[in-house]
């Protein structure tokens, strides 16, 4: 009888073990989880700005004075704009 006790007794001990163990991977899971939402949603308000920064980047007006003042481009005259159709294109 003292055997099966003792055997009884080492089974609930290694159950006790193995749902600990398995809670505290669960635990350990479930916070790299949160980390890596929360890296998600870092990343996303980034992607957003970073969009934003594109949009200023390519406007026209900023294109303009930079081919203005860097490039020393101007707009051309009326009458020195020639318009060229596509080859094969209908008149």
């Amino acid at each position: 009888m003292i055997r099966v006790n003792m055997l009884l007794l080492l089974i609930a001990v290694f159950c006790a073990l193995g749902a600990v163990t398995s809670q505290h991977k669960a635990r350990k899971l479930f916070q790299g989880l949160e980390a890596e939402q929360e890296r998600s949603r870092q990343l996303e308000v980034e992607f957003g700005q970073l969009q934003l920064e594109l949009s200023t980047w390519a406007t026209s007006p900023r294109i303009e004075k930079i081919a203005r003042e860097r490039l020393k481009m101007r707009v051309p005259e009326t009458g020195k704009v020639i318009n060229v159709a596509p080859e094969g294109a209908a008149r």
